[in-house]
């Protein structure tokens, strides 16, 4: 028992305070935190959208596109050789660039490059859905791969894991919004008009939704008694 009591005591730690930060949730440190969040937005935007500026400069919008899919599917395979893996959101950025690639190639009508746009959301709508009731919803592996948030297993914390099915439902609903909003405007308004309301509309229901997501999360910890921690140095 002497000998327990010591080992608990060397780091400063109690065996309940142990037990405790066993079923804490774990974020990197600030700075690495900001560096990992950004290069996973970097990877899954950033590069493409330079190769299309890029492309699209030199040889017009269809370039452009070939350019963005080509680069986001080299991430994809360098990601998997050199790591085994592959982001959740890398993923869903490269499959839904595929499906708006097709449309936007399909031909040269100016419809139907509009209607990629509410169709990637579409997209991204079911793919949310598809995960919100399973073990796995889309939200908690984003919130893994972008801010790198560890948890402990679903079954240490049912309400934490009822969040993130229901944040995934949540998300669902504003892809599945933003579609038909953007379905509407494409049928009338001009498409300069389109593409300045589609951008507005777009960050406003995003931050709204991130906003939203995050005050919910919160409130979420705080009734459960869960602590939300930074990793060691």
């Amino acid at each position: 028992m002497a000998v327990a009591t010591a080992r608990a005591g060397d780091d400063g730690a109690s065996p309940a305070d142990s037990i405790r930060a066993a079923g804490d949730l774990e974020v990197p440190r600030p700075l690495r935190l900001l560096l990992t969040a950004a290069w996973s937005l970097t990877e899954s935007a950033g590069l493409p959208v330079a190769a299309y500026v890029l492309a699209a400069r030199a040889d017009g919008r269809g370039a452009g596109t070939i350019a963005a899919l080509a680069a986001i599917w080299l991430t994809v395979v360098t990601r998997r050789v050199a790591t085994g893996s592959v982001p959740s959101i890398l993923v869903i950025s490269a499959l839904v660039l595929t499906v708006q690639a097709a449309v936007v190639l399909a031909t040269g009508e100016l419809w139907l490059f509009l209607l990629q746009f509410p169709v990637a959301n579409l997209a991204m709508s079911v793919l949310f859905a598809r995960t919100a009731g399973g073990p796995d919803p889309l939200v908690a592996r984003l919130a893994a791969d972008v801010v790198a948030l560890r948890a402990p297993a679903a079954g240490h914390h049912p309400g934490l894991h009822r969040f993130f099915q229901r944040a995934t439902w949540l998300w669902a609903g504003i892809f599945l919004t933003l579609t038909a909003v953007l379905a509407g405007l494409m049928t009338t308004v001009p498409a300069a008009t389109f593409m300045m309301l589609f951008t507005v509309t777009t960050i406003a229901l995003t931050a709204a939704g991130i906003a939203a997501s995050a005050l919910w999360f919160f409130a979420v910890l705080r009734k459960a008694g869960i602590r939300l921690r930074f990793a060691p140095a």
